[in-house]
């Protein structure tokens, strides 16, 4: 506009050259009235770039980006909440069933109940799965870390059930601890009725559970990591019939089309359609996206791309560097006059909305006085933590040490004492 403009100027000079009319008479007032014109149209269309750039940000955190009735995002290392969608109406889960499966295996593992290499015998049952399978045939073993492998990358069901059998003796005892475990992470609206996700009556969960259990998967078990990211590999089954070849490939396409990918589990049934937890990190920020019911693939994975680099672009996390020291707690009749105390845990935040965060205020609040006896990890007070005036989170204070009650026979020994002094 501004040339196009600063053009007509010069052909209106030019015409007024042509016609004789003596320049200095208008010239000046010309340049002057076009000079205006052109900065305000500059400043009109300064105005509708703004417009246009706030109308895109605005789309960008909309709900109506993420095309799946059901999503949800959330940064791992503080469990917050950037982005919800219906993230508590309950859906079935398909195959990303499969991650409570893991977080069980991973947790006998843990224990030293199983190992990797423990070899699994494949049940009847287990070989009798359909849907997503590695074709395990009954009576062929697989040692348990090739197991896992066929249930991150290939998604098989047949193996899940032989995991079952192999660390609780069944299926319907392993389904029993992955509802006892959902019950302790806070999945408050899921029910498993089996480990693979296989569409059942009455197998339910929410975006918001499947993020509360994805998260404790990938932060006491990382290495669920370097089985995610497999893209292809091969597995030998050993049967009666001899050896042969088998190829895993791996059923989550975010691996290799999008580069801050770093796992988790897929899934799609008939009826529930196209669901995924996909894990995600770019330099400190760790993320999870989980999309339910998508109605394809390709919408299921632009969702949840659209929600990792929303997370990305917009967040940026506060952790406490050092966190300040607690004057010890006055202790009354106890053996020891006061107690030891200090903040549980340094303070993480994560913010979507661009604030400044040198601005966070922590103000903390300890009792005077406990009463013996007094537990060690006692709750003694609160650190609390607000920004621009708003409360944004806080940390429990608690004892380092446990004091016991006064006795009369300590009491009266330290009498002697001090007589004794």
């Amino acid at each position: 506009m501004k040339h196009m403009l600063q053009r007509v100027f010069c052909v209106f000079l030019s015409a007024v050259f042509v016609m004789g009319i003596p320049l200095p008479a208008i010239a000046s007032d010309a340049r002057d009235d076009f000079e205006r014109l052109i900065q305000k149209e500059e400043a009109q269309e300064g105005q509708q770039e703004k417009e246009r750039g706030k109308q895109q940000e605005e789309k960008a955190d909309s709900k109506d980006t993420v095309s799946a009735p059901s999503a949800i995002l959330m940064e791992t290392s503080t469990g917050q909440i950037i982005y919800e969608k219906e993230p508590d109406v309950k859906r079935p889960p398909a195959s990303v069933t499969k991650v409570m499966t893991l977080l069980l295996i991973f947790d006998a593992l843990n224990e030293g109940k199983i190992k990797l290499e423990d070899e699994v015998a494949t049940s009847e049952y287990a070989a009798s799965m359909g849907g997503s399978q590695v074709f395990l045939e009954p009576g062929e073993t697989q040692t348990v870390d090739t197991m896992i492998k066929c249930i991150s990358v290939a998604s098989a069901n047949d193996a899940c059930v032989a995991m079952a059998e192999f660390i609780c003796g069944s299926e319907e005892e392993f389904v029993a601890k992955m509802n006892e475990r959902a019950k302790g992470l806070g999945m408050e609206n899921t029910h498993f009725e089996n480990c693979n996700g296989l569409d059942t009556d009455g197998h339910l969960t929410t975006a918001r559970d499947i993020a509360l259990m994805s998260r404790e998967l990938i932060t006491k078990y990382p290495q669920i990591h370097d089985y995610c990211m497999i893209w292809m590999e091969n597995i030998t089954h050993k049967t009666k019939k001899g050896e042969k070849e088998f190829g895993l490939s791996n059923t989550n396409k975010l691996i290799r089309h999008y580069e801050y990918a770093t796992g988790l589990k897929t899934g799609s049934t008939s009826k529930a359609k196209f669901c995924i937890s996909a894990t995600a990190k770019k330099e400190d920020m760790e993320l999870i996206a989980v999309i339910m019911a998508a109605d394809d693939s390709k919408l299921r994975n632009k969702d949840a791309i659209t929600l990792l680099n929303h997370g990305f672009g917009k967040c940026q996390k506060y952790m406490e560097d050092t966190v300040k020291p607690v004057k010890p707690v006055k202790v009354k009749r106890g053996v020891k006059e006061q107690a030891a105390a200090a903040q549980k845990e340094p303070f993480f935040y994560v913010d979507a909305t661009g604030a400044d965060l040198s601005t966070i205020e922590r103000k903390a609040t300890v009792k005077k006085s406990l009463k013996a006896p007094v537990k060690k990890g006692q709750k003694v007070g609160e650190a609390k933590y607000y920004l621009n005036g708003s409360e944004i989170g806080s940390v429990d204070i608690v004892t380092e040490e446990a004091v016991g009650k006064v006795s009369y026979k300590s009491a009266m020994g330290d009498v002697v004492k001090e007589i004794l002094l």
